[in-house]
């Protein structure tokens, strides 16, 4: 198993844009629908994983796989 998201955080302007960030760098904003569906969701589950799920850091488990690959060998040293 991987390990969970770490390291995010959000905040909310007052006019409803939800900022998040993953360890102090801006990762993404969110505005309107998006925001909105975000603020929904966040009290519900894992917000780490919510907000990895959204700024689309997350792991999908096939790194160790794509690092082998031929074109991705030189890269890794």
């Amino acid at each position: 198993m991987g390990q969970a998201p770490e390291g995010f955080e959000y905040a909310v302007t007052p006019a409803g844009v939800v900022r998040i960030w993953h360890r102090g760098r801006l990762a993404t904003t969110l505005r309107g629908r998006r925001a909105a569906d975000f603020l929904d969701d966040v009290g519900a589950g894992d917000e780490q994983l919510l907000m990895a799920r959204v700024t689309g850091n997350y792991r999908r488990g096939n790194e160790r796989v794509a690092r082998q690959h031929p074109r991705n060998r030189a890269a890794g040293r």
